[in-house]
């Protein structure tokens, strides 16, 4: 799957609802669901606040799933980039304290996902590559591996 929207808040509901129903082929329960969810939203607000400030940009979700229930989430960005990521992952920082950002964003996608990967140069953009494994319930009688794609380790 491969979604381009402008950065625009009201946008950021529209990619939440469209990866939700993405992820919805894999049959997961609903705390997955609103995880998901919650780090898309999370990490395409940083995009539009972030990235772009004061402009409107592009941003590109593209979503990917695995044969073992792991679903690849990645959001991409085009704006100012992320000078010290390691500073940026680091719960409570925030780069625009007014406007009462609570500098959380990160925090909750590793909480929320079982992977989250981060790249950024600055001047030409961010990646946000986040992979969570959706649980099959036991009732079904499916069990899958819960490693990653590519030798990616939780």
């Amino acid at each position: 799957m491969e979604l381009k929207i402008p950065s625009k808040a009201q946008n950021e509901a529209f990619a939440r609802v469209a990866v939700a129903a993405f992820v919805a082929q894999l049959d997961p329960t609903l705390d997955e669901v609103t995880e998901i969810k919650t780090a898309v939203s999370e990490a395409v607000t940083n995009s539009i606040i972030h990235a772009y400030e004061d402009k409107i940009g592009e941003i590109i979700i593209k979503g990917k799933i695995y044969e073992n229930y792991v679903v690849e989430i990645e959001v991409i960005d085009f704006g100012k980039g992320i000078e010290d990521v390691e500073l940026a992952r680091q719960p409570l920082f925030t780069t625009k304290p007014d406007q009462e950002r609570s500098g959380m964003g990160f925090t909750v996608m590793e909480t929320f996902m079982d992977k989250l990967e981060v790249t950024s140069e600055v001047g030409k953009g961010t990646c946000v590559k986040m992979l969570k494994a959706i649980k099959k319930r036991k009732s079904e009688g499916v069990e899958i591996e819960q490693g990653f794609p590519g030798g990616i380790d939780k």
